[in-house]
């Protein structure tokens, strides 16, 4: 004698458990693509930021290479107001100082957005800001601000 099966018995996914498990799936998806799009976000701000730095030390390690025009007041009265189009290489004129400040307004302007500096002395203590906009439009501009002595 042979037994059949009971009728109630499940064979697979119901369409309704299929359409769940596919929702569920489509959720999930959506979730990392979202976790990916902030990492990345994220991680071009990180890059801005570590440029930004990297300039500062620049002026401030050009400034320690002409230790005694930087205290004589050669690369004062650089401010935040400059044009943050990146221009084409040119050879650049003047004094030292007007060499090193001209290059370093050119490396803000082409590596950052819409990049911009300054540099205030009180003393032999020099305080070099930079700064761009890293929001798209969105929140006001970002700002580095390293101070070191010469």
């Amino acid at each position: 004698m042979q037994l059949s099966p009971p009728h109630n018995a499940q064979r697979g996914f119901s369409l309704l458990e299929s359409l769940i498990a596919m929702v569920v799936l489509a959720i999930g998806l959506l979730g990392m693509a979202e976790l990916q799009t902030t990492a990345m976000r994220l991680n071009s701000s990180a890059y801005l930021r570590t440029q930004a730095t990297n300039l500062a030390y620049d002026i401030i390690d050009r400034m320690r290479a002409n230790r005694q025009q930087a205290l004589a007041g050669a690369y004062d009265g650089q401010d935040l107001a400059t044009d943050p189009q990146c221009p084409a290489a040119s050879a650049a004129s003047g004094a030292l100082a007007a060499r090193d400040v001209q290059h370093w307004r050119a490396a803000l302007a082409c590596t950052l957005p819409r990049g911009t500096g300054s540099i205030v002395r009180n003393d032999d203590s020099f305080t070099v800001t930079v700064q761009w906009d890293d929001s798209r439009g969105e929140d006001p501009a970002q700002q580095f601000v390293m101070t070191s002595s010469l």
